[in-house]
């Protein structure tokens, strides 16, 4: 690697740095803001398990520290949450010197649709499948089993549908994503379609308890949300500009005329010093 590159590969490198430190500090900043409340966000948290439980039902705590770390797990799940446009945000800008300029006018939009397509997931798992599933796996106990979740076990359930239904809904920003930059034609994506469907009730199985409800209530948004990408993609494709579709035509610059260019800017810099 020449002295150029190496360079270039250190800014590189102290760029993804201070990214990666404000999107830290946006998070912390926002804990120790909600830390105070870690109880009653916890106590949010577990509200559908707790409204399915029999009268008197109640939930436990097996280890001696849990009761301590698991609300703090909770406001610091709540925190990223929180901070996550800044982190997306970061994230867009430090890739968006490798887009093309109409590209990089897509940073914010996709910023925020990405928020708020996760938070949906993370809402139509609290409101619609948790009920579902709590419900499901409350009822199917034998008769005289006192259904008691440890509360440790249960914030690890609830962080895995959460993710689970987050990352779902950003389907569509993954397929626009794609056919955007044109790495994947939008012929490629109606292709693989039966591949996606298929795909969809495997993550359901995978991610979700083994009742067939909630399996569904994961593969079907998935799919649909899949189908939504692609009508989205193509409608923006179509509308496309002019002057952006030959922006995204690559004329590869052959190496004498890069030797040209490389020694007239070298004869500028010397004319400079």
């Amino acid at each position: 690697m020449d002295m150029d590159g190496t360079e270039t590969f250190i800014s590189h490198l102290i760029e993804l740095r201070d990214r990666l430190l404000k999107a830290v500090v946006a998070w912390v900043v926002l804990f120790i803001c909600l830390f105070p409340f870690a109880g009653d966000l916890y106590s949010m948290l577990a509200q559908p398990l707790l409204d399915k439980l029999p009268h008197g039902g109640q939930m436990i705590a097996t280890e001696v520290v849990t009761p301590f770390f698991v609300p703090v797990k909770v406001a610091m799940m709540t925190a990223f949450l929180g901070a996550l446009p800044v982190i997306l945000y970061q994230i867009w800008s430090f890739i968006a010197p490798g887009l093309y300029k109409h590209e990089r006018k897509l940073i914010l939009p996709m910023v925020f649709a990405s928020t708020v397509l996760f938070g949906c997931g993370m809402a139509f798992a609290y409101f619609l499948v948790f009920p579902v599933v709590f419900g499901f796996i409350v009822g199917i106990a034998p008769e005289g089993v006192a259904v008691m979740t440890d509360i440790g076990k249960y914030l690890d359930f609830v962080i895995t549908m959460f993710l689970a239904f987050g990352v779902t809904f950003e389907v569509p920003i993954v397929v626009i994503g794609l056919a955007m930059t044109g790495l994947v034609e939008i012929s490629k994506f109606k292709e693989a379609r039966p591949y996606v469907i298929v795909g969809a009730f495997v993550i359901g199985a995978i991610f979700t308890p083994p009742d067939v409800i909630s399996q569904v209530m994961l593969a079907l948004p998935l799919w649909l949300l899949y189908e939504l990408g692609i009508v989205l993609a193509g409608w923006l494709i179509k509308n496309k500009p002019v002057a952006e579709k030959e922006e995204d035509t690559y004329t590869p610059i052959s190496e004498a005329d890069l030797d040209n260019e490389l020694d007239r800017i070298e004869d500028e810099h010397k004319k400079l010093i």
